[in-house]
């Protein structure tokens, strides 16, 4: 049976989060079925995770947040983060986090272009842990 993953992006920029959609897609495999939602920004995303967590078998949530001048990027990185994780040990159910927290834009390019499959692939290996207690 294959294994039904939502992928919750936020698309605030778009650079970055096309190359972090496209990379995970590749890491995809075929025994699973994908979802994706778009979200304007990474604070929306567990809450469209929340909404769905008894619809799909695993998750991933992609995004990026930049540092700026005021404290906005702590807020929004540690809610985020926070809420994945509580919504993943509540449910019982992989969320794999590819939410970039970097410093500038040039970083968040660069790790764009791997950190999409890494959160696939770490959801992917938890999807067969689970399966296979």
């Amino acid at each position: 049976m294959k294994k039904k993953i939502l992928m919750v992006i936020a698309n605030y920029y778009a650079e970055i989060s096309d190359n972090l959609r496209i990379n995970a897609l590749e890491e995809i495999k075929e025994r699973t079925k994908i979802k994706v939602i778009f979200v304007p920004g990474v604070f929306e995303i567990p809450v469209v995770i929340s909404q769905n967590i008894k619809k799909y078998n695993a998750f991933v949530a992609l995004g990026c947040v930049i540092k700026g001048e005021t404290p906005h990027f702590e807020f929004i990185s540690q809610s985020a983060t926070d809420a994945i994780m509580q919504l993943s040990i509540d449910s019982k159910k992989p969320i794999g986090n590819g939410i970039l927290t970097c410093l500038n834009s040039n970083q968040a390019i660069k790790r764009s272009k791997t950190r999409g499959s890494e959160a696939v692939y770490a959801v992917l290996k938890l999807l067969d842990l689970i399966s296979n207690d």
